[in-house]
């Protein structure tokens, strides 16, 4: 009875904008007027697999997320790693306050903040100045770094937790049956957190693949998020249409992972 109201609003708001945007993506629109024709057609999903220019954007972005999301977890294991097996409590304690705290800061904020720190006077250039260096932050490099940068605590977080859980015990049976720190890892820490990666590589690749603010404030070049909010005023059917690409990209992960039995341990 306690949560039958939240669920409610849960399924009427978010669940019912969903199956809105579904419906919508096979509507048409007024090539004159460009107002919402309520008239079933398939043209906007034609539109977006035959248009050169939506697959490149939709790859790009495809190709963004996995980058970021590899590039998350090589830093957030060791991270993760020394916080659950290696810190002391204290050390532990302000490590994970340490990972929480960005997660305070508005998201604009540090978008914003980035933007900054990439510019041409930033502290990058500024830094690697005196080397003859400059580095052009405004490109897909620089939104990398900022993508990275701004979920690495949502892969930190999981992989941590999923550490914690291994029993030391396991650990010490690999030592005594005569395996090196390398082998156990390969053997018994990584498999154990692999449903713990999986987790925080769902966190990280969905948010690249429909963030929209930081590409538009970091580079020029067009992504899934950016090309909805830019048509979605000419053409709200085909910005439906191909918001749909993301979700669909989401759930083929998700198959995917649990062909890899990587839900089985969580």
């Amino acid at each position: 009875m306690l949560l039958a109201l939240p669920v409610a609003w849960l399924v009427a708001v978010y669940f019912g904008s969903l199956v809105v945007l579904l419906l919508s993506a096979f509507w048409d629109t007024n090539p004159f007027t460009a107002e919402v024709v309520h008239r079933f057609t398939l043209e906007n999903f034609q539109r977006i697999v035959e248009t050169e220019v939506y697959r490149d954007v939709a790859w790009r972005t495809i190709r963004m997320a996995a980058m970021v999301t590899l590039a998350d977890v090589v830093l957030a294991f060791p991270i993760a790693y020394y916080m659950a097996r290696v810190a002391s409590s204290r050390t532990r304690d302000l490590l994970v306050i340490a990972v929480l705290m960005p997660l305070w800061a508005n998201y604009l904020v540090k978008a914003y903040s980035w933007r900054t720190i990439l510019s041409d006077g930033g502290i990058v250039n500024w830094a690697i100045g005196p080397f003859g260096i400059h580095f052009d932050g405004y490109s897909t490099v620089g939104l990398w770094l900022v993508f990275t940068y701004l979920w690495l605590p949502f892969m930190i977080l999981p992989i941590y937790a999923g550490l914690e859980r291994i029993p030391a015990s396991l650990l010490e049976a690999s030592a005594d049956l005569g395996a090196r720190s390398l082998r156990t890892f390969a053997r018994v820490i990584l498999p154990l957190a692999f449903p713990a990666v999986v987790a925080g590589s769902i966190f990280t690749f969905s948010l690249t693949l429909g963030d929209y603010i930081a590409p538009g404030l970091i580079t020029n070049e067009q992504f899934i998020g950016t090309v909805i909010y830019n048509i979605r005023g000419q053409a709200l059917p085909t910005a439906a249409a191909y918001s749909l690409v993301p979700i669909v990209v989401v759930i083929a992960y998700l198959l995917v992972a649990r062909r890899l039995k990587a839900f089985e341990s969580l």
